[in-house]
């Protein structure tokens, strides 16, 4: 099949994008490089990808580029988006213009292509503090970011019933594993222990999450081009559990380093639990994650570790009060 991926060169897009190409697909990767983190990081995310000659990389931006051509696909995977809980609070109108008017634009322009399948890409954001449950738990975003992606859900929906766009909804659970942006919690911490620097905790660590590495969240968005029902939702999601304090107890048994916690106060708009009911996609296409989370966060931490990190360990610096265990 022909597969176009928009937010490319992404955390999750760029994995997305080799797991689709080793399984022979043409793929075609759209993306903005939105500096929401450097384009540097991106660049190195896409490398591998690039390397195969059934990829096609473009740099276009749904929200001003020509689509019709791009579209000219068997398959739209929706990656693109506008990130993260504490930006959307003071950036409003750059989450609303990717993650609803780039979504339009997108819609607009598969909505006379013929794709056989749009999977649109949300988030558990939109059930709220508590995302706890299968795909029936009430959604009621607590941030701009949580209200933007459940709107663009509404809106893909409505392409659905209105010009018959075949479209999937995934809704992702905390995705981590290397490539993770490094505004991220667990990038966040593994680059304060390999530098010995402090880690500021907001609330007091117990909060929990549905963590997915990302190998399970890309096989699940794989198996859902398939068996995905157009018109459903399915969360894919970890299947352990695990708090923000455990976190950094199995972080400092692999690194050997002490975390020095500062503790803040919660941030608007945070979740305080999520646990991803996933028996719906299980069911319909077999999604059944299989990294655990010491497992996984193994996994980044040798990503971490890795040449591209070597030079700012090196020169950092133990902040008083941390020492290694």
């Amino acid at each position: 099949m022909k597969i176009l991926v928009t937010g490319a060169a992404g955390f999750i897009g760029s994995h997305l994008c080799e797991a689709l190409l080793a399984a022979g697909h043409e793929v075609v990767g759209l993306d903005s490089f939105v500096p929401y983190y450097s384009r540097e990081s991106k660049a190195r995310n896409i490398a591998r990808a690039q390397e195969f000659d059934t990829f096609a990389f473009v740099e276009a931006d749904l929200r001003s580029a020509s689509l019709d051509e791009l579209v000219d696909v068997d398959v739209v995977i929706n990656e693109a988006a506008m990130p993260g809980l504490p930006r959307s609070w003071t950036e409003l109108e750059a989450y609303v213009s990717c993650n609803i008017q780039g979504l339009h634009r997108l819609l607009e322009a598969t909505r006379t292509a013929g794709v056989a399948k749009f999977i649109q890409v949300s988030t558990s954001s939109v059930y709220g503090e508590h995302a706890v449950g299968d795909e029936t738990t009430p959604t009621e975003p607590v941030s701009p970011y949580g209200i933007t992606k459940l709107a663009g859900e509404h809106l893909a929906i409505a392409y659905m019933r209105s010009f018959d766009v075949p479209v999937v909804i995934l809704r992702y659970f905390s995705i981590y594993g290397p490539r993770q942006r490094p505004d991220m919690a667990f990038h966040v911490f593994i680059d304060a222990l390999l530098a010995r620097r402090p880690i500021t905790v907001y609330g007091d660590g117990e909060q929990s999450r549905s963590c997915t590495y990302v190998t399970d969240c890309v096989a699940g968005t794989i198996q859902a081009i398939h068996g995905g029902k157009p018109g459903q939702v399915y969360n894919i999601g970890g299947g352990t559990v695990i708090s923000i304090n455990q976190v950094l107890r199995i972080l400092q048994e692999l690194t050997g380093v002490r975390p020095h916690i500062e503790w803040a106060p919660p941030r608007p708009g945070d979740q305080r639990h999520t646990r991803a009911g996933t028996s719906k996609a299980r069911d319909a296409f077999g999604y059944v994650p299989q990294v655990e989370p010491s497992d996984g966060l193994a996994r980044q931490l040798t990503w971490h570790r890795g040449p591209d990190h070597l030079d700012a360990i090196e020169a950092a610096t133990p902040p008083s009060g941390t020492t290694p265990t």
